[in-house]
């Protein structure tokens, strides 16, 4: 037996060294980077719902590269996914035989067509977020969360004009700064609306990126941030006693049909979202168990899978992404500076009985900016409670990021 014929045997030992070294390169530090993120996931460094099996799916498509391409459309050589950018278009699958050889090509490639590509799996994943989420927060302090919200933003609307600088389209460049609101569904639909040709390498430095709010926020805080100051304690109030069922869930109405009504293009992620929290408000059990259990979790888990499947190493090391890469970090930074400038305008306000720290949760990863806000806060002062503040700024966020969105979009498309 010949060293080519055990090679054969062993496919992807030879696919390895079928490419260029620097491919070849790529692709075993994207192995070792996938079995990082499951140990960091494991170890609650980062997210374990969903670095666990995009770490998995990582490690897995670069090991063993899948050379599928049933059309033709490259050459015989292709990936995992037929047009994984954004799915085969109706140009390139010309018949329902060709449609039917893509969905048979691997058990992945139906969750793709019919979940991922087309943004369904983001609607599924805003249900579920929604029905975790307690917008009684948002009611008790309105003003001071939309505020800090905003701010929140810095990163997602000065990004646009930077990503541009370095020769994106307006709409490439929107899609690339929507990774600094750090709300992953939202990343998901305005990429596919805006820049489908990026839609994967966006998404994947989105979801990678949303590390960066537990392990990058903590020493931005305690950078800006003096410890007398992070120390300060805010008054609590009892949002259960404050605010009804009634009140929430009319909210939630009224609120998801008002900017619906401004945004229609962004109305799937809105109603969605607020169909989520119209669940937790209803009262009705089973649908409640179904969604914040079955539902977010099936959602989340097939999504870890097809981003770290995504990651093969020709799509993240192709040169356009290294700019992307840096865009996406620069945005989340500066949406964190941003929340946390929003915290000591209010701090100013208020005659230094106001928290900065609360700011950083305007960044809209829930529930992390806001756990990562009451951590750094009870490290100086173990009293100190500002959870609170921090989710109510921290759902805004979700809600100002969507809005962003919709704004984009409809200018943009």
């Amino acid at each position: 037996m010949t060293f080519h014929s055990i090679l054969d045997l062993f496919q992807g030992v030879s696919t390895l060294f079928a490419v260029q070294p620097g491919m070849a390169i790529a692709r075993l530090a994207l192995i070792v980077l996938g079995i990082l993120l499951v140990y960091l996931g494991k170890k609650g460094t980062l997210e374990p719902l969903l670095m666990i099996p995009m770490g998995l799916g990582m490690s897995t498509i670069n090991a063993a590269v899948m050379f599928f391409d049933p059309l033709k459309l490259h050459g015989g050589v292709g990936t995992l996914f037929v047009e994984s950018s954004a799915g085969a278009t109706p140009d390139l699958v010309r018949n329902a035989a060709d449609l039917m050889s893509i969905l048979q090509i691997d058990f992945l490639q139906p969750i793709y067509t019919f979940m991922f590509s087309n943004g369904l799996i983001a609607c599924l994943v805003f249900i579920g977020i929604g029905s975790l989420l307690d917008v009684g927060f948002v009611m008790l302090h309105p003003f001071i969360s939309m505020f800090l919200a905003l701010c929140a933003e810095l990163g997602t609307i000065l990004v646009l004009p930077i990503a541009q600088l370095f020769g994106f389209t307006a709409k490439q460049a929107a899609a690339i700064a929507m990774v600094g609101g750090a709300d992953g569904p939202m990343v998901l639909f305005t990429s596919l609306k805006l820049a489908p040709e990026l839609f994967v390498p966006i998404a994947v430095v989105a979801y990678l990126y949303l590390g960066l709010t537990y392990g990058g926020y903590p020493y931005l805080i305690r950078l800006t941030v003096p410890k007398r100051i992070r120390g300060i304690q805010m008054p609590q109030q009892d949002v259960d006693t404050n605010i009804t069922s009634f009140q929430k869930l009319m909210f939630a109405v009224v609120v998801n049909t008002v900017l619906s009504l401004l945004f229609p293009v962004a109305a799937p992620l809105f109603f969605s979202l607020f169909l989520g929290i119209a669940i937790r408000e209803s009262g009705i059990k089973q649908f409640q168990d179904l969604v914040s259990n079955t539902i977010l979790y099936a959602a989340t888990l097939f999504l870890g899978l097809m981003l770290g499947i995504l990651c093969e190493a020709s799509v993240i090391f192709d040169p356009k992404v290294l700019p992307l890469l840096l865009l996406g970090m620069l945005a989340l930074l500066l949406s964190g500076i941003g929340g946390i400038i929003g915290g000591y305008i209010i701090y100013f306000f208020k005659n230094g009985k106001f928290n900065p720290v609360i700011g950083i949760a305007g960044v809209s990863c829930v529930p992390s900016t806001a756990k990562v806000a009451q951590k750094s806060v009870a490290a100086v002062n173990p009293q100190a409670m500002i959870m609170q503040y921090a989710l109510g700024a921290n759902i805004s966020g979700v809600i100002t990021t969507a809005i962003i969105a919709g704004i984009y979009v409809t200018l943009l498309k």
